[in-house]
C-alpha cells in the first residue's frame, strides 16, 4: 500500500510554489558559481589564504566585475529570501490556484530577468523595470496575508 502524501503535497498552490522557489534558489546558485569564476578569471580573492593560493598576496583584492556579481547575489538575497516567506504563507491561504501561479511565474520571471540585466549590464532601465515587476506580486501576497490575518491582530 502506498503511503498517503503529505497535505502539502496535495496543496497545488504549494507545489507551484514549491517549483518557482526551486528555479530561483538554483538561480542564486548559479549566480553564486558565476561570481566564483570571475574572480578566478580577475583574480580578485576577498581571503589572503585564497590570493595566496591562487599566485599571491597582490591578488587578495576588490574588483569591479566581481563586486558586481556580489551585488546581484546579495540583491538576490534580499528579495527571493522574503518572497519564500510570504509565498509559503501565501498557499496556506487557499488562493485560486491560477492567480498564484501568476504570482509566483511573474516573480520568478522578474528576478531572472533581473540577475541577467545586472550581470549583462544591460542598458537602464531594465534592471529597475523587472525589479518593480518583480515586486508586485510580493506587495500583493503580502497584503492578502495581512488581510487574511488582520482578525487576529
Amino acid at each position: 500500500r502506498a503511503a498517503s502524501s503529505p497535505k502539502m503535497m496535495e496543496n497545488t498552490v504549494f507545489m507551484s510554489f514549491t517549483f518557482y522557489s526551486t528555479i530561483l534558489i538554483l538561480k542564486m546558485y548559479v549566480v553564486a558559481i558565476i561570481t566564483g569564476q570571475v574572480r578566478l578569471r580577475k583574480k580578485a580573492f576577498a581571503n589572503p589564504e585564497d590570493a595566496l593560493r591562487n599566485g599571491g598576496l597582490q591578488y587578495h583584492r576588490e574588483d569591479p566585475d566581481v563586486e558586481r556579481c556580489r551585488r546581484a547575489h546579495r540583491n538576490d538575497m534580499e528579495n527571493i529570501f522574503p518572497f519564500l516567506f510570504l509565498g509559503a504563507i501565501y498557499s496556506l491561504l487557499n488562493p485560486s490556484p491560477a492567480v498564484a501561479r501568476i504570482h509566483f511565474f511573474v516573480f520568478c520571471v522578474g528576478r531572472i530577468i533581473h540577475t541577467i540585466a545586472y550581470l549583462l549590464q544591460l542598458k537602464a532601465p531594465t534592471r529597475s523595470v523587472a525589479y518593480s515587476v518583480a515586486q508586485l506580486p510580493c506587495f500583493s501576497m503580502a497584503l492578502q496575508i495581512l488581510l487574511a490575518t488582520t482578525q487576529y491582530w
